[in-house]
């Protein structure tokens, strides 16, 4: 069992690629090397496999690199399952895991970001739960978002660290993670995981 994420950029034509593009790929090399893991296309759209375990966290750090940049929002569709043909190329394999990131791409309308597996129930809990979340992360802030992304990049780092890092003071990064709603987000992103040891 693996996770495909199918993705593309919300509003790209709007801003110079040169602007985001470097950033997507800086997203993406967390997770894996161009093409085998990683690859995009039709410009704004890529897709990425990355171990099931992980996948809502490359979801979530994948959308607050792109919200760093104003006016920029990201699609992001979660397929699970299997990847019965492999190819040095990511847009080039196939299996189940693709065709479910490919169905859920299709249905993303109102949402920005599903999930569809082999698990229906869980997928009917997980979708209602990243529905609520977006409540909070489709409005980050291009500040909360290189907030989040950097303390989603360096878990180990505590909010003293993450000041120094970012060269803000302790009561400023307290301050961002709770508008930016980190705490709720680490706690979805600990029940997801929990949620697919279990059935996976």
């Amino acid at each position: 069992m693996t996770s495909i994420i199918t993705g593309d950029i919300i509003n790209s034509k709007e801003t110079l690629p040169q602007a985001w593009l470097a950033t997507l790929k800086l997203a993406l090399n967390n997770f894996g090397n161009n093409p085998k893991q990683w690859e995009i296309y039709r410009g704004d759209s890529f897709q990425l496999e990355v171990p099931i375990q992980d996948a809502l966290k490359a979801a979530f750090l994948i959308k607050a690199a792109i919200k760093q940049h104003k006016n920029l929002d990201v699609r992001l569709a979660i397929g699970i399952g299997k990847k019965t043909f492999s190819t040095p190329k990511i847009t080039e394999s196939n299996g189940s895991a693709f065709v479910n990131s490919g169905e859920c791409f299709e249905t993303l309308k109102k949402t920005t970001l599903a999930i569809k597996s082999p698990y229906k129930s869980f997928d009917d809990q997980i979708n209602i739960m990243l529905e609520l979340a977006q409540l909070t992360t489709n409005y980050w802030t291009s500040t909360s978002a290189n907030l989040v992304k950097t303390a989603l990049e360096h878990p180990q780092l505590n909010q003293k660290a993450l000041a120094k890092k970012l060269n803000k003071t302790q009561g400023n990064i307290s301050q961002g993670l709770k508008r930016a709603g980190y705490d709720e987000l680490s706690k979805l992103l600990d029940y997801y995981k929990n949620q697919i040891q279990a059935l996976c």
